[in-house]
């Protein structure tokens, strides 16, 4: 199944993300067979993070909960909230890779 994870980061937490910036980039690499594309999400280019967007393949939502749960800014505190939502492809035949 495939689902989208959109991820709120908690205000001020940019410090944050700096820090753990790179153990979250290996961690995605390692997991690149779950978590299919990952992106930070902004109002403009130029301006901070405010949250992510995933597009997780996963056979529940439990398992896409213990992939958030194991990523290093979850761990660090960077997320304030995330919803997970089950996703339905218009296009079934087309990657999930960008």
């Amino acid at each position: 199944m495939l689902f989208i994870v959109r991820f709120h980061d908690r205000e001020e937490a940019l410090p944050l993300r700096h820090e753990h910036m790179q153990a979250h980039l290996d961690w995605l690499a390692a997991h690149a067979d779950q978590v299919r594309v990952a992106g930070s999400l902004r109002e403009d280019p130029v301006l901070p993070p405010l949250g992510a967007l995933w597009v997780v393949e996963a056979p529940s939502r439990e398992a896409v909960q213990a992939l958030i749960a194991a990523d290093p800014f979850a761990q660090a505190g960077l997320r304030a909230r995330w919803e997970i939502l089950h996703w339905s492809k218009a296009f079934p035949g087309q990657s999930a890779t960008i």
